[in-house]
């Protein structure tokens, strides 16, 4: 990555850009380094062809596992629903 510097910057930039669509709900980093990001998006392709537009999956350089979340539902079962 040192030889990435200024693919670095632009990484964050398009990041940011991202986050002012409001694209991004959360972005973190895990203790490797690995990115994490919650899109909000229409589907899974919509978040892929999102994601296809940073600099670093341009390049190759990095690719996402993306995995579309369904809402929790387990409450429902704690109360009496008729």
């Amino acid at each position: 990555m040192e030889n990435e510097s200024r693919t670095l910057i632009e990484e964050a930039k398009s990041a940011y850009k991202m986050l002012l669509l409001g694209y991004p709900r959360e972005i973190y980093f895990t203790e490797n380094k690995n990115a994490i990001l919650i899109l909000e998006c229409e589907d899974k392709w919509a978040a892929k062809r999102l994601l296809n537009e940073l600099p670093f999956v341009r390049k190759g350089i990095i690719d996402f596992r993306i995995m579309e979340l369904q809402p929790y539902t387990g409450f429902s079962r704690l109360v009496d629903v008729e």
